[in-house]
């Protein structure tokens, strides 16, 4: 009690800073028991967070209930973050009614997550119909900074789209009333500065196009599911862009981005850019393309500093790999600029000891090759570090790390 009673006399300003800290809206609710001091406190907390995991799946309906009161008594005058974690069981109308808050309280950051609750696997999840995202928001939220759907419909509009105010937008599993729709939601968010796109099987999206003056770092990741067409693929026009992602395994193509400084790649190459500004790539090297997509990469990076190659998967089985072909010129890159190369999961396989020989005789200015092994078997690593130990560098400053 004694302890209850020293917290219970702490400012309220503290006290809203550690209610904002509990998992949910309803573990805040409850503190309203404590005491009279308690009562009226949680109605000022600025971060509201509902997720409907507590709720058995009948009991929805008190779920939705507990919603729309806590909304309706809620006091403080801006929220700072509004974020709805549902199951695909919850009504039609419920998401556009509760999002009405962020309309009226200026909200800086709304979350909408449909199926991420429940404990269904991913496949089902997305066989379900996801829930429909309001029109109210597209022109209400003008002090929106940061907003996150996953799993949702976004519905085409008839009045302009706009996000005066929104610098991160992350959209996964979203479906789109189309190709132009994407350009016009995208184009009316004019100080946008990071977007994460995660698409998904029938997004009804084939060229994801992306134009944006203020947009500095994206990250592309197209679902290993999607049934590719021909022209599948996207378009990247971002001149501000100093940082890029891109999964991709059905192909497509990227232009405009002079001022990309850090970028990871898996599975694509951007075609027709030169990466006047890169001095960071890290790149998946479980794809068997991997090497020609790498050569592809350092003649198209010719300020290139910093190389990570990585394997970020689990391949079952041994799928025929691409050998080796040295290219006829080096690169400018490994010539002039690099100055590290850090293999994570290195195997010894001939073309990937053909592909760090090849960098450490060219390497005029390379300081620091960092390998780490996929082995465990430390006879092998023994024998993967001397015949690495013995290539011939061309830098005399480069010195060779084993982790």
């Amino acid at each position: 009690m004694a302890h209850r009673d020293r917290i219970s006399h702490l400012p309220d300003e503290l006290l809203l800073r550690i209610l904002r800290f509990l998992p949910s809206t309803k573990d805040v609710v409850v503190t309203m028991v404590l005491s009279k001091r308690w009562q009226f406190l949680w109605m000022m907390v600025p971060k509201l967070v509902y997720d409907d995991h507590s709720y058995p799946h009948r009991k929805y309906g008190r779920f939705s209930r507990f919603v729309d009161r806590s909304l309706l008594l809620h006091k403080a005058p801006v929220l700072q973050t509004l974020h709805f974690k549902v199951s695909k069981t919850c009504g039609v109308g419920d998401i556009p009614l509760w999002t009405r808050a962020a309309d009226k309280r200026s909200v800086r950051e709304l979350i909408i997550e449909i199926g991420s609750s429940s404990s269904s696997s991913s496949s089902s999840s997305s066989s379900a119909s996801p829930a429909i995202f309001p029109r109210s928001l597209y022109t209400g939220c003008r002090m929106l900074a940061r907003l996150e759907l996953i799993n949702v419909i976004l519905v085409d509009v008839s009045s302009t789209v706009s996000f005066p105010s929104l610098k991160y937008l992350g959209l996964k599993s979203v479906k789109y009333p189309g190709d132009e729709f994407v350009q016009m939601l995208l184009s009316n968010c004019i100080v946008l500065e990071h977007l994460w796109v995660e698409q998904c099987p029938g997004d009804n999206v084939t060229i994801f196009t992306i134009r944006g003056p203020s947009l500095k770092r994206l990250v592309m990741d197209k679902s290993q599911d999607r049934e590719t067409v021909d022209a599948d693929g996207f378009i990247i026009d971002a001149p501000s862009l100093e940082w890029l992602g891109i999964i991709d395994y059905s192909g497509g193509c990227v232009v405009e981005m002079p001022s990309i400084v850090k970028a990871y790649f898996e599975d694509a190459y951007p075609v027709g850019n030169v990466f006047y500004c890169l001095e960071h790539l890290t790149m998946c090297t479980c794809q068997k393309e991997w090497l020609n997509t790498l050569i592809c990469l350092l003649k198209d990076s010719p300020k290139l500093k910093y190389l990570k190659l990585v394997k970020f998967h689990f391949i079952e089985g041994k799928e025929p790999r691409l050998c080796w072909n040295e290219p006829s010129s080096v690169p400018e890159c490994v010539l002039s600029s690099l100055e590290t190369l850090k293999w994570v999961d290195y195997e010894g396989t001939e073309e990937e000891k053909e592909v760090a020989a090849f960098i450490l005789r060219n390497g005029s200015c390379l300081k620091k090759v960092i390998i780490s092994f996929e082995t465990t078997d430390r006879d092998e690593k023994l024998e993967m570090i001397k015949e690495l130990s013995f290539l011939s560098r061309r830098s005399p400053t480069c010195h060779l790390i084993f982790d």
